[in-house]
C-alpha cells in the first residue's frame, strides 16, 4: 500500500486534504503517481452537488508506478495521460466507435462503478472510498483501469499534459470530431476560457477564415487572440438576447451569420445563443455541458439550423490524445500558455477561488516529489 495526500469531500460543499491507502493494481490495472491534475468547474460542481464522500478530480498526468498481471502495452515509468470516458471496447456505443458515451463505463451515462478499478484500492480511515470519475485524479496516487490511460512520447510537462484529458479534448474534439469545421468557415466561439480557448485552436488548424471570439471579459478576448481569433466582440451581461453580438457578428461577417458557433459558457440562459449567431442551414454546438433545463425559440432552429450536444469532444482517446500531443509537438497547439497558474493541494482554496472567478485560462495542482 502506498500512502498518499487526496483531495477528499463530502460533496455536500466541504473539502479537505487528508491522507489515504493505495493499494497495488488488479491485472487489468495501472497504478499512476500523479504528477498535475487540472482544476475544472465540473470539481467544484462535483464538491457542491455529488452528495457522497469521494476523491475530487478527473484530468490528470502522471507515471505508471505498478502493472498489473495482464497488461503489455504499459511499463513501469510510462508517461501517461489520464482519460475519464473510460471504454470497455464491447458494448454497442463502443462498437459503433463512440468510446465517449460507453454504455457500461460511462460516468455521465447513468453507470457506477461496477466493472471499473477496484474502489478497495484506495482506502480512507480504513474504508473505501469511490473516486471521480473513476480516477480521483487529485491524489499522489491512484488506480485505474489500463484503458483510463494513454502513454505519450513527449517532453510536454506534466502540467500542461494534465489538461489534456478533459478541457483541451472537449474543445478541440468540438470542433474537429462533432462539428467538423469547414475549411474557410466562419466560427463563433462564445467564452473564452479554457475549453473556448482550445474552440479557437482548433477551428484555426480546421482552416476556418473568420474566428469571431465573444466574452465579456476584455482580457480573455485579447488572449484569444493570441490562441487565433481573427476578430473579437465584447459583449455585455444586459445583451442577453445577443441582439447586439449578432449585429456585430453580420457586420464582420459581410452580413451573414455564422456557420458555426460554439456555446462555451455553461451559463444556461446563453444555452440557445449560437443558434441566434449562426446561418440558415449552420451548425450550433453546445460545448460546455449545460444540464438545466432550458427553454428555446424554435424560430432559433429555423431554417435548416443543426444544434449538437457534443459529450467529451466525442473522444476516442489512443486516436485524439496522440493527435493533441502531435500539434503540441510541431508547435501547432498552445497547451503550456493555457496553464495560467500552478497551485500545491495545500492552497488548492486558491485554485478555486481562481476558477470561480474568472481569473484563469486554466489551473493544475502540482504533486512534487
Amino acid at each position: 500500500m502506498k500512502q498518499a495526500k487526496a483531495l477528499i469531500s463530502n460533496g455536500r460543499g466541504d473539502y479537505s486534504v487528508e491522507t489515504i491507502m493505495v493499494g497495488l493494481p488488479k491485472a487489468d490495472e495501472v497504478r499512476v503517481k500523479i504528477k498535475a491534475a487540472g482544476l475544472c468547474h465540473t470539481d467544484w460542481d462535483s464538491i457542491q452537488n455529488w452528495n457522497k464522500t469521494f476523491i475530487v478530480g478527473h484530468e490528470a498526468a502522471g507515471i505508471v508506478d505498478a502493472v498489473g498481471s495482464d497488461i503489455s502495452h504499459l511499463s513501469i515509468g510510462d508517461k501517461v495521460i489520464l482519460n475519464w470516458a473510460i471504454p470497455c471496447g464491447e458494448c454497442y456505443q463502443c462498437n459503433q466507435g463512440n468510446l465517449h458515451i460507453c454504455d457500461n463505463n460511462s460516468p455521465v451515462c447513468g453507470c457506477d462503478l461496477a466493472g471499473h478499478a477496484h474502489i478497495e484500492s484506495s482506502m480512507h480511515n480504513h474504508k473505501p472510498i469511490e473516486r471521480s470519475f473513476h480516477l480521483g485524479a487529485m491524489s499522489e496516487y491512484t488506480v485505474v483501469k489500463s484503458k483510463a490511460v494513454v502513454k505519450i512520447d513527449s517532453d510536454i510537462s506534466f502540467e500542461a499534459a494534465s489538461i489534456v484529458g478533459c478541457g483541451v479534448m472537449t474543445g478541440w474534439g468540438s470542433v474537429v470530431n462533432a462539428a467538423k469545421v469547414d475549411v474557410g468557415s466562419t466560427v463563433c466561439v462564445i467564452g473564452c476560457g479554457g475549453v473556448g480557448l482550445n474552440v479557437i485552436q482548433a477551428a484555426k488548424q480546421s482552416g476556418a477564415s473568420k474566428i469571431i471570439a465573444i466574452d465579456i471579459n476584455q482580457g480573455r478576448l485579447e488572449q484569444a487572440c493570441e490562441f487565433g481569433a481573427t476578430h473579437k466582440v465584447l459583449s455585455t451581461p444586459q445583451d442577453s438576447d445577443f441582439d447586439q453580438v449578432m449585429t456585430d457578428v453580420l457586420i464582420i461577417n459581410n452580413n451573414l451569420g455564422a456557420d458555426y458557433a460554439f456555446e462555451c459558457t455553461a451559463i444556461p440562459a446563453l444555452g440557445s445563443a449560437p443558434l441566434k449567431l449562426i446561418r440558415n442551414a449552420g451548425t450550433a454546438i453546445q460545448v460546455s455541458g449545460i444540464e438545466q433545463r432550458i427553454d428555446f425559440d424554435c424560430e432559433l432552429f429555423e431554417w435548416d439550423k443543426i444544434y449538437i450536444n457534443p459529450l467529451y469532444g466525442m473522444c476516442n482517446p489512443e486516436r485524439d490524445f496522440a493527435k493533441i500531443i502531435s500539434l503540441y509537438d510541431s508547435g501547432q497547439m498552445k497547451l503550456e500558455e493555457l496553464v495560467t497558474k500552478t497551485y500545491s493541494i495545500e492552497n488548492i482554496k486558491d485554485g478555486f477561488d481562481d476558477l470561480l472567478n474568472g481569473r484563469i485560462a486554466k489551473g493544475v495542482v502540482v504533486f512534487n516529489d
